[in-house]
């Protein structure tokens, strides 16, 4: 999991999109490689919206982050396809202008129901 944008400042939208965009590059890159490293498929799933965020743990503490945002980006990955970048239409409002998108339909999300969702492509 990621997270970008953990402030008031809403338009990380478009880095999170760009990272993605890289990661699924390096993915590809790798697999059509001549070499013994062991390949993999990724789905990305994401949402943008606000999250609560917290120390949990008495003996071991780590930082993580909750709420209805990382259910939702938790969906569009598990409703996502191998090499696809799969985004909420909350995402898709704000990054509309700046990336070529595929409309999906509505997709029904485990405990969500259908949601609106999209490729970037």
């Amino acid at each position: 999991m990621c997270a970008g944008g953990l402030h008031s400042d809403y338009s990380q939208a478009r880095e999170v999109i760009k990272a993605a965009k890289e990661m699924v590059g390096v993915i590809e890159k790798a697999k059509t490689s001549n070499t013994d490293i062991i390949h993999f498929d990724m789905r990305i799933g994401i949402h943008t919206g606000p999250v609560v965020a917290g120390i949990v743990g008495n003996k071991k503490w780590q930082y993580d982050i909750w709420g209805n945002t990382v259910n939702v980006a938790s969906g569009m990955e598990a409703k996502s396809m191998a090499g696809k970048i799969n985004i909420s239409e909350d995402t898709y409002n704000q990054i509309k202008d700046e990336f070529q998108v595929e409309y999906r339909g509505e997709i029904d999300v485990k405990h969500r129901g259908p949601m609106k969702m999209y490729f970037v492509s």
